[in-house]
């Protein structure tokens, strides 16, 4: 699934992307692999239910959802902002999950703050029973396992890895499994300064840094020349990007070869971790500010 990028860059540098998003029509890209040895390990202990923590348009939420519906697990989702309880059917990424046979449990912001706190998570076991609980983000042990499957062999040429980062989990498993002599770029996808700690929490020292300065003001958050830039690159390339993780990792990697962050003769490879999905729940908010939406591969 790498594919090289029909673009040219200056000094013999090469940009390969690593199209994770196919795996699965949707238990998509990075979820897929973080969920897979979270759905062994609650088959191996005879769970019936997964239950797991997101926000009205989380791509964990929606992966977790077809994945209980695959594999036959009940799924609850704890869901941040009460203020939803009453517009799922408004929200694409609830309607998919609701449509997957998930339940739903809305929280005040506040009550989500503790949501890995012992009274918490005693609660939703007397209210839910005994369930297998993912966290948010689906990252732990078992997830970072997962995503150290995402390189290959193959994929030893090149000198650069570069992924988004989210709750750490991914860039984590690609440090793991990164060949010598590799470097792991991870592109921070909201603002969090505890999240170099929480991936030395799972991933080995190693050859990685964090690239801090594209995030577009936070978590969810887009700007037009980001909305443009993703609408350029799929109008080029025929491959489309998600605006929360994504698209603001290649955003950065192409401004950093631009300007001369990456040697003469690098071989650069991005990992596309999927979260398609979430385009529909963006662009209804655009619409609603009256700003650029962003286009799909089968727009006119």
């Amino acid at each position: 699934m790498n594919h090289p990028l029909p673009l040219l860059f200056p000094h013999n540098i090469t940009v390969t992307i690593k199209r994770e998003d196919l795996l699965h029509p949707h238990i998509s890209g990075n979820k897929f692999r973080k969920l897979k040895y979270n759905i062994q390990e609650a088959q191996r202990l005879r769970k019936t239910a997964l239950l797991t923590f997101g926000g009205a348009y989380s791509n964990h939420i929606a992966a977790t959802a077809a994945a209980g519906k695959e594999y036959g697990f009940k799924t609850i989702g704890i869901i941040r902002g009460d203020e939803l309880v009453d517009k799922i059917g408004d929200n694409p990424t609830l309607s998919f999950a609701a449509v997957c046979g998930m339940t739903f449990k809305f929280v005040t912001r506040e009550a989500y703050r503790n949501k890995t706190g012992a009274a918490f998570l005693a609660a939703l076991e007397a209210e839910f029973g005994d369930c297998y609980i993912v966290p948010e983000g689906g990252t732990n042990t078992l997830a970072v396992k997962g995503c150290e499957e995402i390189l290959t062999e193959e994929d030893a040429c090149f000198t650069h890895v570069c992924c988004a980062v989210g709750t750490g989990g991914t860039i984590s498993g690609l440090i793991n499994s990164a060949a010598e002599g590799q470097q792991v770029l991870g592109f921070p996808a909201l603002k969090n300064a505890h999240l170099q700690d929480d991936i030395l929490t799972f991933a080995k020292s190693g050859n990685w840094r964090l690239i801090e300065e594209y995030h577009f003001g936070g978590y969810g958050k887009v700007t037009t020349e980001l909305i443009q830039f993703m609408n350029d690159f799929a109008e080029k390339t025929a491959i489309p990007l998600d605006p929360v993780y994504t698209a603001k990792m290649v955003f950065g990697v192409i401004d950093l070869i631009e300007n001369g962050f990456f040697a003469p003769d690098s071989s650069i490879l991005l990992i596309h971790t999927g979260g398609l999905q979430g385009i529909a729940g963006m662009n209804a908010q655009l619409i609603k500010k009256n700003l650029p939406t962003i286009k799909t591969l089968t727009n006119d």
